[in-house]
């Protein structure tokens, strides 16, 4: 998959303003990476009342946030709000704001505003995706699948990644469940002679992966202890097929990127916008829900990065 960056001028400053957390961050460096741009971070953590009032309500005091004000501002998450919309006022509309995610506001307020198409969010300024943005390209890809390539080599073909969420607001992911799983796994090796590079998440939690790394004890399969080099890249690009649990539409995303067979395991729990979100990547073709077989089939990568990239430089020129 070959596509013609959206490069701006390397000069025009750039920042990403959250409030920390890493899905919110990698989602706007991405995206600036995918303009050429290397973003300054800005982080905030408003105290009460203006945490609590967000997006509504004016921005707390920060220091970190003043003038020089940036060319262009790519801010995500509920506590952003304020500080976009102050900044696009201090600087006069000279700074280009675009929010990443659903603000909660009206999209009026800022210059544009991408929203996963299973939000449902609609405006002339408004852009969406069935996927998310992140920082995962093809060379990229390419590069940590060389990185890996002697440390998975033991294992047989065909290989599976497997990436593991955990608990969220929505699902469950408790010590039955990870035993289940753990034993499909395990049928899956036996039956089909795959090979498995099994990465957990900080929601996995430590008696999950231990139940999963011994129902896979003897069976061609790496399991991360969570020490050294994260190898969540370095799998997906040498995986055949990635097997990914249901409660990060980032995780299913990056996975359907590779334009590899993607096979979800659902987890118990249910959100509409969920739903939505599974119910089109599968109707997309890039997904299946995982019933424990392999399966393979063809389909053009997601790549909502490129899309949200190529949308921000035509509008900033535009401008």
């Amino acid at each position: 998959m070959t596509e013609k960056p959206s490069f701006l001028d390397p000069k025009t400053s750039c920042w990403v303003l959250t409030n920390g957390m890493a899905g919110f961050e990698t989602q706007g460096i991405g995206i600036a990476e995918a303009l050429g741009l290397t973003p300054v971070m800005k982080r905030v953590a408003p105290p009460a009342p203006y945490r609590w009032i967000a997006p509504h309500g004016p921005a707390a005091p920060d220091a970190d946030i003043k003038a020089p004000w940036p060319d262009l501002l790519i801010a995500s998450g509920r506590q952003s709000i304020p500080y976009a919309r102050m900044i696009a006022k201090a600087s006069a509309g000279r700074t280009f704001t675009v929010i990443l995610q659903n603000p909660k506001v009206s999209p009026s307020n800022f210059d544009l505003v991408w929203a996963p198409a299973h939000d449902r969010l609609n405006g002339d300024n408004v852009i969406s995706s069935l996927v998310s943005p992140h920082r995962l390209t093809r060379t990229r890809l390419e590069a940590e699948a060389k990185a890996w390539e002697a440390r998975v080599a033991h294992l047989p073909h065909p290989r599976v990644a497997v990436l593991l969420g955990g608990k969220n607001a929505v699902y469950e992911f408790d010590e039955g469940a990870a035993a289940r799983l753990g034993a499909g796994l395990a049928a899956l090796a036996r039956q089909c002679g795959a090979g498995l590079m099994v990465t957990p998440s900080r929601r996995t939690g430590e008696a999950q992966t231990r139940l999963i790394r011994e129902a896979l004890a003897d069976l061609p399969a790496l399991v991360w202890d969570g020490t050294g080099e994260n190898p969540y890249f370095g799998f997906l690009g040498q995986a055949d097929a990635v097997i990914v649990t249901c409660d990060s539409v980032n995780m299913v995303g990056e996975a359907a990127f590779t334009g590899k067979p993607v096979l979800v395991v659902e987890l118990t729990g249910h959100s509409p916008k969920f739903r939505r979100f599974l119910d089109a990547i599968y109707a997309a073709g890039a997904a299946r829900p995982f019933v424990g077989a392999l399966e393979s089939w063809e389909y053009a990568p997601l790549n909502a990065t490129h899309d949200i990239a190529e949308a921000i430089r035509t509008r900033f020129a535009q401008r």
